[in-house]
């Protein structure tokens, strides 16, 4: 299959995978695009709270979502769990933005909610079918990573980003954060933040500081953990 532009196809655990500039990672062999942590409806969740946000996060991650659909036209969607900010997210949703949803769901052959600690039951109104766990060849998809060895396992949960400093400059990016044998995901949602790579929480996983697949503005860049600052 050949590569779009400013696309690399790239190894993991022996399977060929596709970075994409949105965060979402595509799977060419099994025609499958992942995304974790779409988050949606943080704002109106924040706002609940009395700390406004912008009410548009929703929407901009379901556009940026289809376009990854549009680019990629996959025959299965895995959404990494965390895809609804909390249990009454739906609820608050807009009329459009749901049908936006609904749509998106209905026009792949295959939809799958992977339970997030955050959204253990997501709304069964868009469709798509529930797991706690998807086995896809060699690779095991989950939300909240395994701490030690766990071989082909990608997940979500962490929000990964790195920092990287050269030519004077310093730039802090969401990245995928690998070891070559497994992967954490950036998150893919609109108010998400980031965590980087150098925290603990990714050395309980990874045993180090993984390597990590840094998103800029045009390409993906592979940069290896001695490079990547605190």
């Amino acid at each position: 299959m050949t590569a779009r532009k400013n696309e690399p196809v790239w190894a993991l655990h022996g399977e060929a995978v596709t970075p994409d500039l949105t965060g979402a990672l595509f799977l060419p062999v099994h025609r499958t695009l992942i995304v974790a942590d779409l988050h949606f409806e943080k704002g109106s969740s924040y706002a609940e709270r009395g700390q406004m946000l912008p009410p548009y996060d929703t929407r901009a991650t379901l556009l940026k979502l289809s376009a990854a659909i549009a680019r990629h036209r996959p025959e299965t969607v895995v959404a990494l769990g965390d895809s609804f900010h909390d249990l009454r997210a739906d609820g608050r949703m807009d009329d459009s933005d749901a049908d936006m949803l609904a749509r998106l769901v209905r026009d792949v052959s295959r939809w799958v909610w992977i339970e997030g600690n955050h959204d253990p039951e997501p709304p069964a109104r868009f469709g798509g079918e529930v797991r706690p766990v998807l086995e896809l060849g060699t690779l095991t998809l989950r939300h909240e990573p395994t701490e030690g060895n766990a071989p082909g396992e990608i997940a979500g949960h962490l929000h990964p980003c790195a920092r990287v400093s050269g030519n004077g400059r310093s730039v802090r990016a969401r990245c995928f954060a690998t070891d070559g044998r497994r992967m954490v995901l950036p998150s893919f949602g609109a108010f998400t933040g980031g965590l980087s790579v150098r925290d603990a929480a990714f050395t309980r996983v990874f045993g180090s500081c993984p390597d990590g697949w840094i998103i800029g503005r045009t390409s993906i860049y592979a940069v290896q953990s001695k490079r990547i600052a605190n």
